[in-house]
């Protein structure tokens, strides 16, 4: 066996809150402006074997933004993680109805819902099954 994949070791790797909702926006951006080469993976759902185009991507940015902002009743933001916030590779979006514990404190925090990833995603187990209206959400977004 040849040790650890680097999807598994980014994953554990070093993250930024995105905790105002005006810095998520501008990072949106911030992938838009970089819009080749991003994998996009709901966990419980099939892994993505190729890229999303740039238009894909921009969709799903829309609707997880909206998604975010409707379901998170916070003022602040604060459950979108990226590993650099001006050249992000992996970006970790934790569901606002699936949270528990998202700081680390809980011996097994949850999942993110969704990644965002320059890497080949690898998969991922969720302890809970993915509700089936996010599973409408998520394959509305590719129909």
């Amino acid at each position: 066996m040849s040790g650890p994949q680097p999807f598994y070791l980014a994953l554990k790797g070093r993250f930024t809150s995105l905790l105002a909702w005006d810095d998520l926006a501008r990072f949106w951006e911030t992938l838009r402006r970089q819009p080749d080469g991003w994998y996009i993976y709901a966990i419980g759902e099939p892994l993505p074997t190729s890229p999303r185009t740039p238009d894909e991507l921009d969709r799903f940015l829309t609707a997880i933004d909206t998604l975010l902002r409707n379901d998170h009743h916070e003022d602040y933001c604060g459950i979108v993680y990226a590993d650099h916030r001006d050249t992000p590779t992996l970006v970790k979006i934790f569901d606002p109805n699936h949270l528990g514990v998202s700081c680390g404190s809980s011996k097994v925090p949850p999942q993110p819902g969704w990644i965002v990833s320059r890497l080949p995603p690898l998969p991922l187990t969720e302890s809970r099954p993915l509700p089936e209206a996010r599973r409408r959400w998520w394959r509305a977004l590719w129909t």
